[in-house]
C-alpha cells in the first residue's frame, strides 16, 4: 500500500488532488499530467496511479505508456512530455537546493546538510517542489514537521 503524506490528509481520500507520490512518479517518467487530466480520470484509475510502481527502467517506461494511452482516451489528446533529468535535485543528497534554502528562510529557518542527507529521496522531492515560487506553498511548514526537521 502507498503511504500518503499527512500534509495531503484532507484530500486523499477522494484523491481529488494529484498526491505528491504521483507527482514524483510524472518527473520520473516525464510527462506534464494536467489537474484537469486527472479530473478526467476515475477513482479507480487514479488510485492505479498511485499504486503501479515506476521505478526500473521497464517501469518508468510502462508507467509513461499506460499514463498517456489513459489521458488519451479520456481527452483525445497526449499530455505534454517532459525532459528527464538525469541528476534530479531530491537525488543530491550532498547539496539543498537554494529554492528550498530560500523558502525555509521566509519563515527563519536554516535547514541543514545532516537533516537533507535523512530524508529519503521522495521527502526532498516534496521539498523541492514546495519551495517552488509556481505551487501553493502552505503544505511546506507541515512537510518540515512531518520529516522531523522542525517541531
Amino acid at each position: 500500500m502507498t503511504t500518503f503524506f499527512a500534509f495531503e490528509q484532507d484530500f486523499i481520500d477522494s484523491l481529488r488532488c494529484i498526491p505528491m507520490v504521483v507527482r514524483y512518479k510524472l518527473d520520473t517518467c516525464g510527462v506534464k499530467l494536467k489537474l484537469n487530466h486527472w479530473h478526467d480520470f476515475n477513482q479507480e484509475e487514479r488510485a492505479s496511479l498511485v499504486e503501479n510502481s515506476c521505478k526500473t527502467s521497464e517501469e518508468i517506461e510502462k508507467y509513461r505508456t499506460d499514463l498517456q494511452e489513459l489521458i488519451h482516451q479520456k481527452t483525445g489528446e497526449y499530455a505534454k512530455e517532459l525532459t528527464i533529468e538525469d541528476h534530479p535535485a531530491w537525488l543530491n543528497k550532498e547539496q539543498i537546493p537554494a529554492n528550498v534554502q530560500a523558502k525555509a528562510q521566509e519563515f527563519d529557518l536554516q535547514l541543514t546538510l545532516s537533516q537533507w542527507q535523512k530524508l529519503t529521496d521522495i521527502q526532498r522531492f516534496v521539498l523541492i517542489k514546495l519551495s517552488r515560487s509556481s505551487h501553493e506553498n502552505r503544505n511546506f511548514i507541515p512537510a518540515l514537521k512531518e520529516f522531523n526537521m522542525i517541531d
